[in-house]
């Protein structure tokens, strides 16, 4: 009977070890079967839903790598922010005689910003994103410090910048994660899209006069990849070969951002078959038009003592690997009062948009506008503020 006994608590035993060894094997959580992900050569990746930011698939992507010439979508964004599109942009000796620079650009040379940005862009020049950080800040290391902020506002903390090109630098990397928060960031910024989705363009000189050069992308996948709408390659010897890509399907947009490639072409074969996995696993559905919303909040100081606010798009929801859309829900994360003057289209809150309760997007929120000036219900809201804004 002991026998029996203890040969039942043996094969208990064994389940037990069999269920442990079963769930330890998987390892981190999956979002499918390991014969449905992406086989890739990059030693870091990550691919990303374009709206929201949501992680659908994600290789070692908190390691940290350089970044190479990905970094130049933070020279980019910076200069358009900072940098009138018309203004002429004068090249110094020290941009003309950085490494590799596809652009032919030479000391005395002169660029609309516009047209300096563009180039860089499109076929990497690296002296071009020095006269870019000379024009904002006078010297590459200035820029840099101004580059680092940028990031930690944008959360980007396993980043560090030293150089506004990507050169190699051992205080200068990134991780896939972070490049990715960069390029959805980026990719949102009218400007920089347009910029980074041509295929081919001329770029033309201020100085010397009718000088012109046709240049081609360097982002293969524009033209080969159905639907790419940008965004950045990148390629050293150290740094081996990155890439940045995005593309939009069916009404949803993908950003792949791989690193550390061994050849410049594995980067683009392994970026196609990021996206190719994350447009088989991810579908938009529609929620709600944004004519259909709105938010009134009180104003004080004003002529009138409330306004409205309304969200920027609609309100759609990306449903990775089957997700049930009713797991979905809305938070506003708007005032309940404000100041006049208000201008109308002025950001004033943000719509969250939550999956199981937590926050996986936003939309921004804008108001009507309202003049400065008495108004008896206005001054009522003044003077009742304290209690408005704990209702």
């Amino acid at each position: 009977m002991g026998g029996i006994l203890g040969l039942k608590r043996l094969r208990y035993v064994f389940f037990l070890v069999w269920i442990i060894c079963l769930v330890a094997g998987r390892g981190s959580i999956s979002y499918a079967d390991d014969a449905d992900e992406p086989h890739i050569a990059a030693q870091s990746a990550i691919l990303i839903e374009a709206s929201t930011g949501r992680v659908i698939w994600e290789k070692q992507a908190d390691d940290r790598h350089y970044p190479a010439s990905m970094t130049k979508i933070m020279t980019a964004l910076l200069g358009l922010d900072i940098i009138s599109p018309h203004t002429e942009i004068f090249i110094s000796p020290e941009a003309a005689a950085t490494e590799d620079c596809p652009l032919g650009i030479r000391a005395g040379d002169c660029l609309t910003a516009e047209e300096l940005l563009t180039g860089m862009m499109m076929v990497s020049d690296n002296g071009a994103a020095v006269a870019v950080a000379e024009q904002i800040d006078g010297s590459t290391a200035e820029f840099a410090r101004r580059m680092n902020e940028k990031a930690q506002e944008l959360g980007m903390e396993h980043t560090h910048f030293s150089n506004p090109n990507g050169l190699t630098d051992p205080n200068h990397y990134s991780t896939a994660r972070d490049m990715a928060r960069l390029a959805k960031y980026a990719m949102e910024n009218p400007s920089f899209r347009r910029m980074v989705s041509q295929r081919e363009r001329v770029i033309r000189w201020t100085l010397p006069r009718n000088g012109h050069l046709l240049v081609l992308n360097t982002n293969k996948l524009l033209g080969s990849y159905g639907g790419t709408t940008g965004i950045k390659t990148g390629w050293t010897s150290a740094a081996g070969g990155c890439l940045a890509a995005s593309a939009r399907r069916n009404g949803v947009e993908l950003i792949a951002v791989l690193m550390q490639t061994s050849g410049p072409e594995e980067r683009f074969t392994d970026a196609e078959k990021m996206l190719s996995y994350g447009f088989s696993h991810v579908r938009m559905v529609r929620g709600m038009a944004k004519e259909k919303i709105s938010r009134r909040v009180w104003v004080k100081g004003g002529t009138q003592a409330s306004t409205w606010l309304h969200p920027v798009s609609d309100i759609d929801y990306p449903l990775i690997h089957g997700e049930d859309p009713g797991k979905y829900s809305l938070r506003y994360d708007i005032p309940r009062v404000m100041t006049a003057p208000i201008r109308k289209g002025e950001v004033a809150g943000r719509i969250l948009i939550c999956y199981e309760g937590q926050p996986v997007g936003s939309v921004d929120m804008t108001a009507d506008s309202v003049s400065q000036g008495f108004s008896i219900a206005s001054w009522l809201v003044q003077l009742f503020e304290g209690l408005l804004v704990r209702l």
